[in-house]
């Protein structure tokens, strides 16, 4: 972020500042699958083993719809 930021700062090329901002998305994209397989793995694992898991299958699949910029099903008030 703050390279981007020094780039926009310099006015460097737009182009270039556009080439990082995707390269910043990307890796962002990378961590966020990390920490969804995380959950994934623990915590929905566990509430499936506990007979619970549709709270927590629900919480997922929002996260991926948020995450692909869809509507949430069923939104928390």
């Amino acid at each position: 972020m703050r390279g981007i930021e020094r780039m926009i700062e310099r006015r460097e090329y737009c182009i270039d500042i556009l080439q990082q901002t995707a390269a910043l998305r990307a890796a962002v994209d990378s961590v966020a699958l990390l920490i969804l397989e995380d959950h994934v793995q623990g915590c929905v694992r566990t509430a499936a083993e506990q007979g619970d898991p549709e709270r927590y299958i629900e919480e997922v699949l929002d996260v991926v719809r948020r995450t692909l910029g869809k509507p949430v099903r069923n939104p928390r008030v």
